[in-house]
């Protein structure tokens, strides 16, 4: 699966997460999706479950998708 990301600060936040909680960066990333939805925003719930597909990618080893 790849994993499309849709903006400059979608990255941003993903390299921001794993920055500031290395190995935990993902579980902070859903954290922050759930708040947003227990607050009924939606548009922060899909973005912040995107950088956790986000950090998934980025912390693989392993090529995802076409490799050109």
């Amino acid at each position: 699966m790849v994993t499309f990301i849709a903006s400059r600060r979608a990255l941003d936040d993903a390299c921001q997460l794993i920055a500031n909680f290395g190995a935990d960066a993902g579980m902070e990333a859903a954290v922050r999706a759930e708040g947003a939805r227990d607050r009924g925003n939606v548009l922060r719930f899909c973005h912040w479950r995107q950088i956790e597909r986000v950090i998934v990618t980025l912390a693989s080893d392993e090529p995802v998708g076409t490799v050109h």
